[in-house]
């Protein structure tokens, strides 16, 4: 016999919780009854493990809680909370049953004072400082003479056809390699940083610059990337950052070796003027006729004294003074020739770079990219045929595994039936059996439940048969 002491206390059994049971209750309460709401506080007790996932506790001057953010919360975060941050948290209260332990779930971190993304950029930008990265030492200067400049940049904006209508006007012997890739959305940054390691290790410029058109700072988040600042920092050529418009900051600016404030700048930062190598050229042109022509006079001067010093040597001397006008004629004809050459070759080879006009080979790169895309949409269309197969098969073995599984139900269905039927209260009615049942269908179980004058029902195998009670007889 079990005693059962709840009484003693003054409570029935059925009052009493299991702490499983009661922690399962207490969660189902909070969740149900507390919305999810916004609470701001100072973060304290941050940590990271290797799951991936976010502890810490959210406090003020008179309490604190416990909180978790888990990893997949945390693809859209762009900065990493520290310990001593005030905080905006969207949290899910709820309740860690196996402590016992009453916490917020953390579906969303805003800073206090700044946006995700301005915050993200000034962490970022602490920590590569602190790294050296924006340190002048590190800085490359730009080459006196450019061959070939690489710019890294998108060919449906405008960046580029800026960059190469300065570089016409103002240097059209450089050879621009455009290295094409997106400068906005997922993975930007990643394929921007991959184009700087290939420009930088074809070692065919002289010069990289890393340009993009004015938006907001949603829009140049790629160049606040740390994969592409460090890849700008690693890069061995000099690189010029032509982010935005002038008012607009990034990080790849500080790391990079020079910032222009808009990319036509930036071409004109990269190279020299045309104008200005002509003037000079000039100039050292005159300044070479002036130098010949003073040497010639003093060597005449110097002559014509030894001439009047000298007797006996003045038809020699004369000789020489003659030999000397022809040679100063000789000179002066050869260095206009030369001059007129070269002249002329600076001209042809002017012609000549307006031939290989980037507009060729961005043509030629628009058309393997029509090619690529046309190969790309063949190759998405087979996949997709075979996958339509796959899918055919795939539903064919459904309906097979469905149809045996049907027939296998209905096999333990009729064993369930045979087994029910031999249990049956009407089964047991074939044998002689017989179940009575008062006038409203209920089941008689003692001669206290009819009185004399009742009418019962009598259920048989076969049918039913209606009595009337004329005695009573108790055992």
């Amino acid at each position: 016999m079990q005693v059962n002491h709840a009484t003693d206390y003054g409570f029935s059994a059925d009052e009493i919780y299991s702490v499983s049971d009661f922690l399962a209750l207490t969660k189902s309460t909070i969740e149900n009854n507390i919305p999810t709401c916004w609470l701001k506080g100072e973060i304290s007790n941050f940590s990271r493990p290797a799951s991936g996932h976010w502890y810490f506790s959210l406090k003020d001057e008179r309490g604190q809680v416990r909180c978790a953010m888990f990893r997949m919360n945390q693809r859209a975060m762009k900065f990493v909370p520290e310990n001593g941050m005030e905080v905006l948290i969207q949290a899910i209260p709820t309740l860690y049953e196996q402590r016992g332990d009453f916490q917020l779930i953390a579906r969303q971190i805003e800073p206090m004072g700044a946006g995700n993304l301005q915050a993200a950029f000034e962490q970022l930008k602490a920590k590569l400082q602190k790294e050296g990265l924006f340190d002048i030492q590190h800085k490359k200067p730009l080459p006196k003479e450019i061959k070939a400049i690489g710019v890294i940049s998108s060919s449906n904006g405008a960046v580029i056809r800026d960059i190469i209508k300065v570089l016409n006007k103002r240097y059209p012997f450089a050879e621009v390699l455009l290295f094409d890739c997106v400068v906005q959305g997922e993975g930007s940054a990643e394929k921007l940083s991959q184009a700087i390691y290939a420009a930088d290790k074809s070692n065919h410029c002289d010069i990289l610059i890393l340009a993009r058109g004015g938006g907001s700072l949603e829009d140049l988040w790629a160049f606040n990337e740390e994969v592409l600042a460090r890849a700008v920092f690693a890069s061995n050529t000099p690189i010029i950052s032509a982010i935005g418009h002038e008012t607009d900051t990034t990080i790849s600016d500080f790391v990079a070796d020079m910032r222009a404030p808009t990319p036509s700048a930036a071409a004109m930062m990269a190279t020299p003027d045309r104008l200005e190598l002509l003037a000079k050229l000039d100039k050292l042109h005159s300044h070479l006729l002036r130098c010949t022509q003073k040497n010639l006079n003093d060597c005449q001067q110097h002559l014509e004294k030894l001439g009047l010093n000298t007797v006996g040597f003045g038809r020699q001397l004369n000789m020489f003074s003659q030999r000397l006008d022809e040679l100063n004629k000789r000179l002066n004809s050869h260095f206009k020739a030369t001059f007129t050459l070269k002249q002329s070759q600076l001209n042809t080879l002017s012609e000549q770079l307006k031939q290989y006009s980037p507009m060729v080979s961005i043509r030629h790169k628009k058309e393997l990219n029509q090619r690529a895309k046309a190969q790309l949409n063949n190759t998405m269309q087979r996949q997709i045929a075979q996958q339509r197969l796959n899918v055919t098969a795939l539903n064919q073995q459904l309906k097979k595994s469905m149809d045996s599984l049907i027939e296998q139900q209905k096999y333990q269905l009729g064993k369930h039936s045979v087994g029910l039927n031999h249990l049956s209260p009407l089964k047991i009615l074939t044998r002689g059996y017989s179940i009575s049942m008062s006038g409203d269908n209920q089941l008689l179980q003692s001669t206290t439940k009819v009185k004399i004058g009742d009418t019962i029902i009598t259920k048989l195998t076969d049918g039913k048969l209606y009595s009337k009670v004329d005695k009573i007889e108790q055992d």
